[in-house]
């Protein structure tokens, strides 16, 4: 039990990687909070997860008050992974689109760390941030997804500096080809599948869980000395780039 009498907050922990999140520290004693954008989606994940120690909250990571109001409620707190992310593909070129995008992924992270920051260092806590494959990579398909995960990238690496010295340590992963809603389109679509499993080095698709397992790692003990790191988990995707 990694994580007993530990307290961790997925955001964006309802669905997805960060479902998988939330189950995974659960799994390992620790107390888990889990943030859904919509009702729908809380009401979903309280159904997945019944039972255990979890809680569930509404939360919009763009809307400043609410995050403060939420944040407020934690005086401590050992883990923080911002899960929360949107991709709108070719509509990014919008650029209302794109803003909103990156409004989501990029300033959203860097609210809920600011929020938190003081709850994570009353633990000395650790946060995971979630870059992709595209933090690497150019994405012509999808500009703003593109854009804000390479600057979660170097955001963490900010952050992973100026949170050092109260002993909160910051790091990402930068998942692959990860079996979500969000990719259900390419994995749906035999041919386009077929092109992702054959560049993959591992020849096959990535599960929530694996993601997970990475994360708890760098939340854990295990990684104490570990910070400001971006850690591909992507069945070696990258190495054919």
């Amino acid at each position: 039990m990694l994580f007993d009498g530990k307290l961790a907050l997925v955001v964006g922990g309802t669905s997805g990687i960060g479902l998988a999140v939330s189950t995974a520290f659960a799994a390992q004693g620790a107390e888990v909070w889990a943030t859904g954008r919509t009702p729908e989606e809380v009401q979903e994940a309280q159904r997945a997860l019944a039972g255990g120690s979890f809680h569930f909250a509404e939360l919009d990571v763009t809307d400043g008050a609410a995050v403060e109001a939420f944040a407020a409620q934690f005086t401590r707190l050992d883990a923080l992974v911002n899960c929360a992310g949107i991709i709108e593909r070719r509509e990014e070129y919008d650029l209302a689109t794109f803003e909103h995008v990156v409004a989501v992924n990029l300033t959203g992270t860097m609210r809920m760390c600011v929020a938190l920051r003081a709850a994570l260092a009353s633990s000395r806590g650790a946060v995971v941030n979630i870059g992709s494959m595209y933090s690497f990579f150019g994405s012509g398909h999808a500009p703003a997804y593109g854009a804000s995960k390479g600057a979660v990238v170097q955001l963490t690496k900010a952050l992973a500096r100026e949170f050092a010295s109260e002993g909160v340590r910051v790091n990402a992963v930068a998942p692959g080809w990860i079996r979500t809603r969000i990719t259900q389109p390419v994995y749906t679509d035999p041919e386009r599948s077929a092109a992702v499993v054959a560049r993959t080095p591992l020849s096959r698709w990535g599960e929530g869980a694996d993601v997970a397992g990475p994360i708890l790692f760098l939340c854990s003990p295990a990684a104490a000395f570990v910070t400001g790191a971006v850690l591909p988990v992507d069945g070696g995707y990258l190495l054919t780039g």
